[in-house]
């Protein structure tokens, strides 16, 4: 069984408690339609389970088949920088089947970030080395797909349901 092998850190985007007992880590692509999937699932496992479990998100860009995958991860990580990943992240997802440089810059507006800073970082590739290390990453863990999820540090194998998601966690949590 593959394991997790960048801990979680301090540069991650995470959602919940650091002292939460599970740890659920998503490598996913926001041009990918199984992770489109994964986002409508994956806040439903956070409701279900509350401070009990702590989400993070990296990025894993399939550039040879979605080629907007990293301009979005690089639009993400530049809302990011100025303390608005997730709600880029949803907008991102929710707005997948018109990726591109005109959603970019209309997202940034909408959440009060400078369309032109995003343009001059997309440009300058300010964020590529972010997005491609988490891929790096990704790939040392043994992330060949998304989405991939691993549960405490353990790639999950099994179907990413929300059902199954659940039970997976479940096993995971500590015994009262």
């Amino acid at each position: 069984m593959s394991t997790l092998k960048v801990p979680v850190g301090p540069e991650d985007h995470v959602e919940g408690s650091d002292y939460a007992p599970v740890t659920l880590v998503e490598y996913g692509d926001y041009e990918c339609p199984h992770c489109s999937v994964a986002f409508g699932i994956v806040p439903r496992v956070q409701q279900h389970f509350g401070d009990k479990l702590r989400f993070v998100f990296r990025n894993f860009p399939l550039t040879q088949i979605h080629p907007e995958a990293e301009p979005a991860a690089e639009t993400a990580e530049f809302a990011g920088a100025q303390g608005k990943f997730w709600p880029m992240h949803g907008q991102l997802f929710e707005n997948q089947v018109n990726l591109g440089p005109e959603l970019y810059q209309e997202l940034a507006a909408d959440l009060d970030l400078n369309p032109a800073d995003l343009t001059h970082a997309l440009e300058n590739e300010t964020f590529t080395k972010r997005v491609r290390e988490d891929f790096s990453g990704g790939v040392r863990s043994g992330v060949n797909g998304t989405p991939t999820f691993f549960i405490n540090g353990q790639r999950h194998n099994g179907p990413f349901d929300f059902e199954t998601l659940v039970k997976a966690i479940e096993a995971a949590l500590p015994a009262d």
